[in-house]
């Protein structure tokens, strides 16, 4: 089974690509992970196809649950941040640098935005691959 590095979240959001797509791993080796675990039908009475599925399962809810807390707390913490940046810039018109910082957490902002878009994607493509491989094998709870 593929384990997730443990994640630890800044003070102040310092999310970087590489980090997100260190969390991504699960995802990119799905496919790689699905044919190497569980059995094409040939092979389905060496292998416990419906435990290594529900581990498959539980792994990848965990990655997308903490991928999305990640970045919805980023997002929250750096709307903060923009929202104090804009106050503090209408006070003070003439301060380049506090523009530029303003700047740059917008651009922060919108890009942990697009990210949200991103997971969508990555998770879609995910569930897909299990479940054409693990729907005669597991049926995931329906609450989830």
């Amino acid at each position: 089974m593929i384990h997730q590095p443990a994640v630890v979240i800044y003070h102040r959001c310092q999310v970087h690509p590489e980090l997100l797509k260190v969390m991504r791993t699960i995802d990119d080796r799905i496919v790689h992970e699905l044919n190497t675990t569980v059995p094409t039908a040939s092979f389905a009475g060496k292998i416990d196809a419906s435990q290594t599925c529900k581990q498959l399962y539980e792994s990848l809810m965990a990655a997308h649950v903490s991928r999305d807390r990640v970045i919805k707390n980023c997002i929250a913490q750096t709307s903060a941040v923009v929202k104090r940046l804009r106050e503090e810039r209408e006070k003070n018109l003439d301060d380049l640098t506090l523009l530029k910082q303003l700047r740059k957490e917008q651009t922060k902002l919108k890009w942990m935005q697009s990210e949200l878009n991103v997971e969508e994607v990555v998770n879609d493509r995910s569930w897909k691959v299990f479940n054409e491989r693990c729907r005669i094998h597991f049926k995931p709870p329906k609450n989830e």
